[in-house]
């Protein structure tokens, strides 16, 4: 078991992912130490998400070894989901746009003292209950440098009028009141500027530098990580081999074919079927539901939606 007081070490080798389509991800390989920031990057459809969820106990692997804080993986999934919370996964763990950011806030303090703490924290006076939970919202709320007081509404403001960059804060805010030992963020920098990529990355630092482990799926690493003296750890996926070539064989000659001879006493020819409207319908929807965007609005397969949908239907979300 490790040691380590809050930030979880993580490591990988040969670490992959298969569902009833194939492999999401595999031969993934890491190493990284308490408090390190970790960045994962790739294509999209690459297995990126797949692999955020199964090192943090939420979908179960294939092939490999991992460990998180000292807990192998898949035996000790259960464990590893306890010690690790997500923030911004589409479909997993995101915001209610109908909901306000206070809202969000005392939903997740109040799921913090049911079942965040023992027993014993329970039967304390409300008073003293009550002081905790704002406690434990302030000082996510200022590691995720969300300041509430400068949203257009304040804490009544709805989650759909947050800019992206505030919307990634409170999703952070909300993960951290845990107290995790690995923070795992999807879509860091999906659709920001880059002076919204550098704050958001300025936020991971942060959080990294203060002693949680920081796992982050995005499509360009952070840039200047070893300057600023954090461990940064950066893996790849979605590197397939290269297709196999072509044949540049000539091919073969076709066999001449005979003329056609007309003739009076050929039978006369039946005339086509008409199409059958209910075939053309069926058809139509196929191949409309083969090139129908995502329901949020990005492209079909981001960030392997599709994959992590396969591997949940072959594994189940523990």
């Amino acid at each position: 078991m490790d040691s380590t007081p809050h930030g979880a070490a993580v490591t990988a080798a040969g670490f992959g992912l298969k569902g009833p389509r194939g492999w999401a991800f595999r031969n993934i390989d890491l190493a990284a130490g308490p408090g390190a920031l970790i960045a994962v990057q790739g294509p999209s459809g690459s297995g990126r998400t797949c692999l955020l969820l199964a090192l943090t106990g939420r979908m179960k692997p294939a092939e490999g070894t991992a460990e998180v804080g000292g807990l192998p993986l898949p035996k000790k999934m259960a464990a590893v989901r306890a010690a690790s919370a997500l923030a911004h996964v589409p479909g997993v763990a995101e915001l209610d746009p109908a909901l306000t950011v206070g809202e969000h806030l005392r939903e997740r303090a109040l799921l913090q003292g049911r079942f965040g703490g023992s027993l014993r924290a329970l039967l304390r006076p409300r008073r003293e209950r009550r002081a905790e939970a704002r406690a434990l919202v302030d000082g996510a709320l200022d590691a995720a440098g969300l300041d509430p007081e400068s949203l257009p509404k304040g804490i009544r403001t709805s989650v759909r009028d947050l800019e992206r960059l505030e919307a990634l804060r409170l999703s952070v805010a909300l993960a951290m009141v845990g107290g995790p030992r690995l923070l795992a963020v999807d879509d860091t920098d999906l659709k920001l500027s880059d002076e919204e990529r550098a704050a958001a990355w300025a936020m991971l630092r942060g959080l990294a530098a203060a002693g949680t482990t920081v796992l982050a799926v995005c499509s360009e690493p952070p840039e200047g990580g070893k300057a600023l003296g954090e461990e940064l750890v950066l893996v790849r996926t979605g590197d397939r081999p290269a297709p196999a070539p072509e044949s540049t064989a000539p091919a073969a000659p076709k066999a001449p074919t005979a003329p056609v001879t007309p003739t009076d006493t050929a039978d006369p020819v039946d005339p086509v079927d008409p199409v059958d409207p209910t075939d053309a319908a069926d058809t139509a929807v196929a191949v409309e539901g083969d090139s129908r965007p995502a329901a949020d609005g990005r492209a079909e397969g981001h960030d392997d939606e599709e994959g992590a949908v396969d591997a949940f239907a072959e594994t189940g979300r523990a």
